[in-house]
């Protein structure tokens, strides 16, 4: 598929998807005219997953029913490959802290290197999701917190399904 400018990839692991990830796949959809949303099937930097590609994939599918420009798929190439084989000209991601930042700098200068036609674009987190992560969401859920304001109503219970103690 040929390259367009029209088109962007937001990848992620999405273990699970929160509102914060929503957030961001939602306003990168007011931007571009299709976002492709790539769920990373084994994620490098964490050891284990808690749902499946598929199971993050059908999340994330689920909460963006009413976003008719967003499509999921499960990735498992580089990422500037994944973007290549979507048309995608654009890798947007979400920063929440500067910690993200230090990753997401060295993450864009080897992306370049393999790919330097390819943009990587950051998304500043909403104020309401700045200290929102994957991770905290589920350690709260092990602990029988409530996450319902944190992930979509599936998500909050697939959680209470599989982390309570």
């Amino acid at each position: 598929m040929s390259p367009d400018g029209r088109i962007a990839v937001c990848p992620g692991s999405y273990d699970p998807v929160t509102n914060g990830h929503l957030d961001i796949i939602t306003r990168t959809s007011r931007v571009f005219d299709r976002v492709v949303v790539g769920v990373v099937n084994q994620p490098v930097r964490k050891q284990q997953t808690l749902f499946t590609a598929d199971e993050r994939k059908v999340f994330i599918e689920d909460a963006t029913t009413d976003l008719t420009n967003v499509e999921v798929k499960v990735m498992s190439n580089l990422l500037v490959e994944f973007a290549k084989d979507n048309g995608a000209r654009a890798i947007i991601k979400g920063l929440r802290a500067i910690s993200d930042f230090e990753y997401e700098f060295e993450m864009n200068q080897l992306n370049r290197k393999l790919a330097a036609d390819i943009e990587s674009m950051y998304i500043f987190a909403s104020a309401n999701y700045s200290f929102l992560s994957s991770t905290g969401v589920k350690e709260i859920a092990t602990f029988g917190g409530d996450v319902s304001d944190l992930v979509p109503a599936p998500v909050a219970r697939a959680l209470a399904e599989r982390l309570s103690r």
